[in-house]
């Protein structure tokens, strides 16, 4: 079953064509790669799934739903995450207040309710907490709970990042570079928990990386873009033998 379909989709930017007539379509249940040298478009491509840009032209059904014109926070509503490949954390908060902030769209009780901590924002506070204390218990981050984001490791980051979009209990993961600047150690971890995410949770994953053995060990399905266009998909096994692939990212040998 196709979760995901996107329609000859472009984005320009002045006479910069982003992205130019790029379709495909995203399993559920899969992890599948975007994958593609520098300025391909593969952050423009979540840029136009999470709303922050609107596209050109094209479009995106999420479970036979228009994404087209919905706000970020609309989006995140339907179940779509995301994390960056730059944190986007706040910093001198802790691990847990930032986790619940990947709560809020959850969160129906009023003003005065939540100033006065009673009734039924009390009821949600606790629910929303539980929900956090799991997620936390998932990505093995116990002994950072209470400490402020600034003050953890980078690495540690990168998982309270992951542990953000996996509060919004999400039916697709973007996840932008989620092995970007680690070392070996913390890439086998994060490797390990995406792996976890699709078979103890049956999240969908959408990845961009760059790091090809990340990619060839964990992707089901690969797409490759180039120059803002889809130049190739399929399996691992199709990308690294696929000569167009090879080509963008080693030049032509001429």
């Amino acid at each position: 079953m196709n979760q995901l379909e996107i329609k000859d989709l472009s984005l320009k930017f002045g006479g910069i064509m982003a992205l130019h007539q790029v379709s495909l379509s995203v399993v559920q249940g899969r992890i599948q790669a975007v994958i593609g040298p520098n300025g391909a478009g593969k952050t423009s491509l979540f840029n136009c799934l999470s709303g922050i840009y609107p596209p050109t032209d094209g479009e995106i059904l999420f479970e036979g739903r228009s994404l087209i014109r919905k706000k970020p926070h609309q989006i995140a509503g339907l179940g779509l995450a995301r994390t960056f490949q730059n944190i986007e954390l706040f910093g001198q908060m802790n691990v847990i207040d930032n986790l619940l902030l990947g709560r809020h769209h959850c969160f129906h009780s009023g003003p005065l309710a939540g100033i006065l901590f009673w009734g039924k924002a009390l009821r949600e506070e606790i629910e929303h907490r539980k929900k956090v204390e799991e997620v936390i218990d998932f990505l093995e981050i116990e002994k950072f709970r209470k400490k402020s984001v600034a003050t953890l490791p980078y690495g540690i980051q990168k998982r309270v990042e992951l542990g953000r979009a996996l509060s919004m209990d999400p039916k697709i993961l973007l996840l932008d570079e989620p092995t970007a600047g680690m070392n070996v150690e913390e890439t086998e971890d994060i490797a390990r928990f995406i792996l976890d995410i699709k078979e103890e949770l049956g999240i969908t994953i959408i990845m961009v990386e760059h790091d090809m053995g990340v990619v060839m060990d964990l992707a089901d399905w690969i797409t490759v873009l180039n120059f803002g266009s889809k130049i190739a998909e399929g399996t691992p096994l199709d990308i690294q033998r696929n000569p167009e692939v090879i080509e963008a990212y080693l030049g032509r040998d001429d």
